[in-house]
């Protein structure tokens, strides 16, 4: 909306120093990723230039991004050409100063402890500590590497657990412990033994009563009073439902078609604000 509303007057003498265009203007470039395209546009095509609310919006933007120069000569270019109001220019133009003397400034000591090399625990060390440091961390290891190469590893004896229980079960008989027999499958038995079959004789199954449905046996004397049910075309029902799913699904997909088209032009905006311009009156 921002950028068909300005791109739609942009070339008009007429809303070159209007405030409310101004406005709309400023609107946008705050949606912008980035906001100095639109004011080095609007610089360069003398549009807003007689209104302080340009020049203050402007230098903020730089400011902004650490560029306090052309923040200050901003200032000072609305106030050499009278931009109305000009108190509230010059007051901003104040508050400005203000802000960049009390700004920090990195002096030389910050500086030359960011070259040092920092410990973990973060205590600076100079360059001949950290290099003796080095030193004596690499002797240490060496004289630690060399001790264990003149160490000479000891046997180590290891006792092996025996189970007394098991001990006695092998060496002596007990006699209240029969002894399995080793021999007792060479003779499988006879056939009678070795056929187990289920020889029960079959009796009548007295116990268990299979449960009858109830009204079974009266069901014909009321076969006539049951409902008729009223016949309905599935295949013509079926084809209406889908004709109204199918307008639903059109009319959903043809909207979200458009919210994407309207989210994708709007991030490529955001990204290019004066896409849709015409070449000739980009700022070079």
């Amino acid at each position: 909306m921002y950028e068909q509303c300005v791109r739609t007057f942009w070339h008009s003498d007429r809303y070159k120093d209007d405030l409310r265009y101004l406005k709309v203007w400023l609107e946008y470039a705050e949606n912008c990723a980035d906001a100095q395209v639109i004011y080095s546009f609007l610089d360069a095509n003398e549009i807003g230039k007689t209104h302080s609310v340009f020049y203050i919006s402007y230098a903020l933007v730089m400011e902004s991004k650490n560029k306090m120069k052309a923040a200050n000569e901003i200032f000072n270019l609305g106030i050499s050409r009278n931009a109305l109001p000009i108190e509230k220019l010059k007051d901003a133009y104040r508050k400005f100063i203000a802000r960049s003397m009390s700004r920090p400034k990195a002096s030389e000591e910050d500086s030359t402890e960011k070259r040092l090399p920092i410990r973990s625990f973060g205590t600076v060390l100079s360059r001949g500590e950290n290099r003796m440091q080095t030193l004596d961390s690499s002797d240490l290891s060496r004289k630690d590497s060399k001790a264990k190469g003149d160490r000479v590893l000891a046997p180590i004896n290891i006792n092996i657990y025996k189970d007394s229980n098991s001990a006695d079960i092998g060496s002596h008989h007990h006699p209240d412990v029969s002894k399995p027999d080793v021999n007792s499958w060479h003779s499988l038995g006879p056939r009678a033994e070795r056929n187990k079959e289920n020889n029960a004789i079959p009796t009548k199954w007295r116990s268990y009563k299979i449960p009858q449905r109830p009204g079974s046996r009266t069901r014909g004397a009321g076969a006539s009073s049951a409902c008729i049910e009223v016949f309905v075309d599935e295949e013509c029902e079926e084809t209406h439902r889908k004709n109204v799913e199918s307008a639903k699904s059109s009319a959903l997909q043809l909207r979200q078609e458009e919210e994407r088209a309207l989210k994708r032009e709007t991030d490529l905006l955001r990204e290019d604000p004066l896409r849709n311009f015409p070449s000739n009156s980009l700022p070079r």
